[in-house]
């Protein structure tokens, strides 16, 4: 497979999903600025972006912006629904779907010209039938690279379609600003307008060295290679994740070290399950965190050998939260995420694990088949007992 010459990749995303879903499911809601979540923000309708609210901020901070906006509590099995109908449309659209998120994929329609039509006419196609079929709006950008199908689609929002053509490629992506830039967040957006680059043709004058000396060597060549449209990645459907993870907002103010850890067994616990019921083991546990004033931190450690016992893992993330214990102390901690990488099949590995790691899985499959049979509370951990479990958030199948 091979990037083209031609713009036949698709990025299609559903507009603002959660609140979409709770405004297509209540009138009383639908042009009305809607907030997901009381005390953090998970979503917020166009009504409520309009007047500043974004996902992850807390939830009075909202409400100053928007005194009039309706919080509604997350009903995450009505997302899953949604997003399961959703994805039924793009199978039925092209054999070559690649799921980014519940809400985005990234759908290739080159080779389906002779059967369905010009790309911008499936894409048509395709944004009313999710209209007629699941009801909520979604915006398509088209173009021949993944990263500007991407950035057409974000143009384009909300309920928009957009085509970048392969002659107009730099003209479309220049003027548009460097927080555009896939991996251009605060910190990178605040080095480059340190030194007066506002703009991605800015960031395209720059060679790759001067990218480099003031970025570092990733960032710098792929902040560079983006600002050319160079990205030869194609479309590729039914892979694998490469990580599994979950994490949880928890509200400004204090949190003792008991709840964070409380909050860490609880994700662990959810993760290291995901993990057994898809049958992968993995080596690297990932923590995440961001702090009161929006910073962000992440740690990670490769353990010696791939598993999914929640024990291995959860000693890990318990070793990497410990060691920014201070920053959380002074900082404060609003998000906490857990994540496995390196991630492999399991049933080539079970004959090579020690005797205690052997131990640990056959417990946590005993365990996990009481869940499945009794339900996800019906074996708790100590730790756990009497604590808000938190929202399960819909995800891609594993």
């Amino acid at each position: 497979m091979f990037v083209g010459n031609e713009a036949t990749i698709m990025h299609a995303d559903l507009d603002a999903f959660y609140a979409s879903v709770e405004q297509r499911d209540d009138p009383r809601l639908r042009g009305r600025p809607v907030i997901v979540g009381g005390g953090v923000v998970l979503a917020a309708s166009y009504e409520a972006k309009r007047c500043g609210v974004r996902t992850a901020m807390g939830g009075r901070q909202a409400l100053r912006l928007c005194p009039q906006a309706v919080v509604v509590e997350p009903r995450m099995s009505a997302y899953s629904a949604a997003s399961k109908a959703v994805f039924e449309v793009f199978d039925d659209t092209s054999p070559i779907v690649e799921g980014i998120s519940i809400d985005e994929a990234f759908i290739d329609v080159g080779g389906l010209r002779r059967i369905a039509g010009e790309p911008v006419e499936i894409a048509t196609r395709l944004r009313a039938a999710v209209l007629e079929r699941v009801g909520l709006a979604i915006t398509v950008g088209i173009a021949r690279t993944k990263f500007l199908a991407k950035v057409a689609s974000a143009v384009a929002k909300p309920d928009g379609l957009l085509v970048v053509p392969p002659d107009g490629e730099l003209s479309f992506l220049h003027p548009l600003p460097v927080e555009r830039l896939w991996g251009v967040g605060k910190v990178t957006s605040a080095r480059l307008h340190d030194r007066g680059i506002a703009t991605v043709a800015e960031v395209a004058g720059l060679s790759e060295g001067a990218l480099v000396a003031m970025l570092g060597a990733h960032s710098g060549r792929h902040l560079h290679a983006l600002a050319h449209n160079r990205d030869p990645r194609p479309v590729q459907g039914g892979r694998r994740r490469r990580s599994i993870g979950s994490q949880r907002a928890g509200g400004r103010g204090p949190r003792s070290p008991a709840d964070v850890d409380a909050d860490l067994v609880a994700l662990v616990d959810r993760v290291t399950r995901r993990m057994r019921a898809a049958g992968r083991v993995g080596r690297t546990v990932v923590v995440r965190l961001r702090f009161d004033d929006f910073s962000r931190i992440t740690r990670s450690h490769t353990l010696p050998r791939p598993t999914s016992t929640t024990a291995s893992v959860l000693d890990a993330a318990r070793a990497l939260v410990a060691s920014v214990r201070p920053l959380i102390d002074e900082h404060g901690l609003t998000l906490l995420g857990i994540a496995v990488a390196n991630l492999d099949d399991d049933d080539r590995l079970q004959l090579t694990l020690p005797f205690d790691e052997l131990h640990g899985t056959a417990l946590d499959t005993a365990l996990d088949a009481v869940r499945e049979r009794y339900g996800s509370r019906a074996l708790q951990r100590a730790v756990l007992l009497h604590r808000d479990p938190g929202q399960t958030v819909p995800m891609l199948p594993d």
